[in-house]
């Protein structure tokens, strides 16, 4: 069934109640799909049909939503993609997924020549004036939409996602492990264009009749804190940064209507855990997902939380933990982390080498380290490529930073090895300080103390550098390749 279609017959029983909250504007479930319904008739005037691959370079807000549930309607494909990537980035994804039409900002709209370029706010305006038109029955299995990975280390590839998935991401985290309802309000510091906040902001408002806040920029602090106490937000969603940053700089009096939030895209370490939920004053779940995978694979829940882990499988996922040949290890022992379950991407577009790479006899291979524990949670150890090399060793940087996290001047940190003028690769931390730190000398001595008090000497860091802020993807991961470089 055509996701647009199925999603639209289920809010007949909460037609009327609020979807979207975009500014001072309060968009009904109904009017969303009404809307969209419309604003099919307008792409398929300007040529979108079935098949056809349709770029959405928008920010998150209403435009976006109708854009992508008419896309669906039409049996097209929506290419998602973050607004804020310099025109050459945007030149690429375009050309990689052969788009003809674009869907932009006006900031935006020049950079697209050869393909069909609609304004976001002319979509919706044009919407207006039309009749809605009927959704394309498609299979489960038809392309819904393509969405790109991080980019970390190399050029972006386009995980290809169905219209099945989307009912998997709620029925495997958002109804079993968070307890979703019609009265919740989201709000989800991570964009529409990223797994999770696409998940997180649109995926589970449309099937659980709740509603999300919207915002077109990424929020500072300050915002969050004051979008969530106006719009009495019950759920939200951040990476362990951004629950850093509301720590260190809001007042935890905003937080009091919350029964939940979740944690994704970075590892959260024990120390921050109990931090952020002290300052909350409700759990912080963490949750492993993927660009791959579509939303989360493995993740606490409310009734099941095990801080320190990423939690157990989601409903319909099979994980393993693996060696280097591929064999299945036992509880207690580190490797690669493999998953098979519903929504695992069909593979990345155009790239049948790296597809037939990622996706083996039906498992993903995630590219991340973990171990299973005795109880079945998963511990996350980092990406099988974001090791670093030291004297010969292999160190994991999360488990140098996890001990470095728990010195309470420390709002943020990353490791990496960086070669000193010999062309040595020595351990270096790369710390964000809270106002509440010590001078940098005094932290920096502090912080290798600690280290080899608990560490192995070779994971123990050689230097300290105090930095502003740590170099991130546009989706809120550190770019560790940056670090070693020195180049942010």
């Amino acid at each position: 069934m055509n996701v647009s279609a199925e999603l639209e017959a289920r809010a007949r029983d909460w037609s009327a109640r609020p979807a979207f909250l975009e500014g001072d504007r309060v968009w009904s479930h109904g009017e969303v799909h009404d809307l969209a319904a419309r604003a099919a008739t307008v792409l398929a005037d300007r040529g979108v049909s079935a098949g056809t691959r349709v770029l959405l370079v928008l920010p998150d807000g209403i435009a976006w939503a109708v854009a992508f549930l008419a896309v669906a309607r039409l049996g097209a494909t929506a290419v998602l993609t973050n607004p804020a990537l310099p025109a050459a980035d945007h030149e690429f994804i375009a050309a990689d997924a052969r788009v003809t039409h674009v869907v932009t900002g006006e900031e935006t709209a020049d950079r697209f020549a050869d393909a069909t370029v609609l304004r976001g706010g002319e979509l919706v305006d044009a919407a207006r004036r039309h009749s809605p038109g009927p959704a394309l029955d498609v299979a489960g299995d038809t392309p819904l939409y393509v969405q790109y990975t991080s980019g970390t280390t190399g050029r972006p590839k386009g995980a290809v996602h169905r219209h099945r998935d989307l009912s998997c991401y709620y029925e495997a985290f958002g109804r079993p492990r968070l307890g979703l309802r019609a009265d919740d309000v989201t709000l989800s510091v991570s964009k529409l264009f990223f797994a999770y906040g696409f998940g997180n902001a649109f995926v589970f408002p449309l099937f659980s009749g709740g509603s999300a806040v919207l915002t077109p920029e990424r929020p500072k602090p300050a915002l969050v804190a004051e979008l969530v106490e106006r719009h009495g937000v019950t759920v939200l969603y951040g990476v362990p940064s951004a629950y850093g940053n509301l720590a260190a700089e809001t007042d935890p009096s905003a937080f009091a209507g919350l029964r939940a939030a979740v944690s994704a895209g970075e590892k959260l370490t024990l120390p921050f855990h109990e931090r952020f939920t002290a300052f909350l004053g409700v759990p912080v779940l963490d949750q492993l997902g993927s660009t791959e995978a579509g939303h989360a694979m493995c993740a606490n829940g409310l009734d099941s939380d095990t801080p320190g882990t990423i939690g157990r499988p989601v409903p319909g996922f099979e994980l393993q933990v693996r060696d280097k040949d591929g064999t299945p290890l036992p509880d207690g022992e580190a490797g690669e982390l493999w998953a098979r379950g519903p929504s695992v991407m069909a593979g990345y577009l155009n790239r049948p080498e790296e597809t037939a790479k990622t996706l083996v006899d039906g498992w993903l291979a995630t590219r991340d380290r973990a171990v299973r524990n005795p109880d079945g949670t998963y511990t996350h150890l980092g990406r099988t490529d974001d090791l670093e090399m030291v004297g010969g060793i292999t160190v994991s940087p999360l488990e140098v930073e996890q001990v470095l996290a728990a010195h309470p001047g420390v709002q943020e940190v990353a490791v990496a090895a960086v070669a000193d003028e010999r062309g040595a690769s020595k351990l270096r931390a790369f710390v964000v300080p809270k106002p509440s730190a010590p001078p940098a000398e005094t932290l920096s001595a502090e912080l290798i103390g600690r280290a080899r008090a608990e560490l192995a000497a070779f994971k123990v860091p050689r230097s300290v550098q105090v930095v502003d802020a740590l170099p991130r993807t546009p989706t809120g991961k550190i770019q560790r390749f940056r670090l070693r470089q020195g180049t942010w």
